[in-house]
C-alpha cells in the first residue's frame, strides 16, 4: 500500500507550523508555568481556531473543515513540536467531532478521557468528562466542577484533578461504546502525533547545539560519540512516525484494525521520545539539566505525553491482545 499525504494536507501543515514559529516561541511556553489558574494567554488558540485547526475534523455541514485524521495529525505534529500548552488533542481531536451540531459550541475543551489528570482544567470553557459511575462521556461547565491544581513534571500542562459535578440528561454527550473508544483512540493518535514533533524538536535543538559547542577546538557535534547518539535518536523517528501516520489513516478510513494501529503508534512514539530526549540530554551536557535551556520544556513535555492517553506498556499489551499472542 503506497500512503502519502497531498498537496493540501501539506500546505495546511505549513500553515500552522508557521503560524506556531510566531506565536508559541519557548517564552510562551515558559509563560504556562506561571500563569494563574483560568488566566493562560490564548492568543495561540485564538489564532488556531481562526485558521479552522478546532473544526478540522467536523463536517461541513455542522461548519466544520470536513478532514479527517490523515490532515490532523500533521497538524498535531507542529503543536507537540512547539510544546503548545493547550488542551489542543481533547479539544480538537476528541471534543471537536463528538460535539458537531450541538447548541453549545466546543470552545476550549479539556478531557478526563486520557487520564485522570485534566490538561488546562481551570483554564478551559467546559469540561468532557467520563462518568465514574457508567460508560458514559458528559459536557460539564468549568465553574460546575471542583478542581484541585496538581504539581506535575511539565508546569506548562497545568494539570488538575476534578470532582464534584453531577452528571444529568442535559450534560450527556454520548453513552455508546463504540464512540467513546473512537475518541479515545483519536486522543491516543493524537498525543502520539505531538510525541513524534516533540522528538523532532529536540532532535533539532541537539544538532543546533553540537554545531555551536566547541571542545579541544572543535564542535562537539565531529566526534563520533556524538554522531552516534543523533544517529540512534533519527533512527527511533525513522520507525515511530510512520506507525503514527499510519494509525491516522485507520481511523480515518475505519480500518478493523484501528485500534491496533493506535496503539502501536503511542507505543512506539512514547518510547522514541523518551530515548530522543535521552540523547538530546546527553549532548547537551550539563547546560541540558538547567531551567534555563529551552531543552527542558519539550524533553518534560513529552514525559508527561508518554503516560497520557496509555503509556507503552498499556499499549503494547493492548497490541498483543489484537495480535492474539495475550
Amino acid at each position: 500500500m503506497f500512503f502519502g499525504f497531498d498537496e493540501d494536507q501539506i500546505a495546511f501543515r505549513d500553515a500552522v507550523r508557521d503560524l506556531l514559529d510566531k506565536e508559541c516561541p519557548p517564552e510562551v511556553v515558559r509563560a504556562a508555568w506561571t500563569a494563574a489558574p483560568g488566566r493562560l494567554d490564548r492568543a495561540v488558540w485564538d489564532r488556531l481556531v481562526e485558521m479552522g485547526v478546532q473544526a478540522t475534523l467536523v463536517a461541513e455541514t455542522d461548519g466544520g473543515l470536513g478532514l479527517d485524521e490523515r490532515s490532523l495529525v500533521l497538524v498535531l505534529e507542529q503543536t507537540g513540536s512547539a510544546a503548545l500548552p493547550h488542551p489542543v488533542v481533547d479539544a480538537v481531536a476528541v471534543a471537536a467531532p463528538l460535539l458537531a451540531g450541538r447548541a453549545t459550541g466546543a470552545g476550549l475543551v479539556a478531557s478526563d478521557l486520557g487520564g485522570p489528570n485534566v490538561t488546562c482544567a481551570a483554564d478551559a470553557d467546559a469540561l468532557l468528562l467520563r462518568n465514574p459511575e457508567g460508560d458514559e462521556l458528559h459536557l460539564i461547565e468549568t465553574s460546575a466542577v471542583t478542581l484541585t491544581p496538581l504539581d506535575t513534571v511539565d508546569g506548562a500542562r497545568r494539570a488538575a484533578r476534578v470532582s464534584g459535578w453531577q452528571p444529568t440528561p442535559t450534560t450527556l454527550v454520548t453513552d455508546d461504546p463504540q464512540a467513546i473508544e473512537l475518541a479515545f483512540d483519536r486522543g491516543a493518535c493524537g498525543a502520539a502525533a505531538q510525541l513524534v514533533g516533540l522528538g523532532q524538536r529536540m532532535l533539532d535543538l541537539t544538532v543546533a547545539y553540537v554545531k555551536e559547542r566547541e571542545q579541544f577546538g572543535q564542535a562537539i557535534g565531529a566526534f563520533q560519540a556524538v554522531k552516534h547518539h543523533l544517529a540512534d535518536a533519527l533512527k527511533e523517528l525513522a520507525f515511530a512516525r510512520p506507525a503514527v501516520h499510519r494509525a491516522a489513516h485507520s481511523l480515518a478510513t475505519a480500518a478493523p484494525t484501528r485500534e491496533r494501529d493506535v496503539s502501536m503508534a503511542k507505543a512506539m512514539a512514547s518510547d522514541a521520545a523518551r530515548s530522543i530526549g535521552r540523547q538530546a540530554l546527553q549532548c547537551h551536557g550539563a547546560i541540558g539539566y538547567t531551567v534555563e535551556a529551552d531543552l527542558h520544556l519539550y524533553m518534560k513535555r513529552s514525559w508527561a505525553l508518554a503516560e497520557a492517553w496509555g503509556g507503552a506498556v498499556w499499549h503494547r499489551d493492548r497490541v498483543g491482545r489484537a495480535i492474539g499472542v495475550q
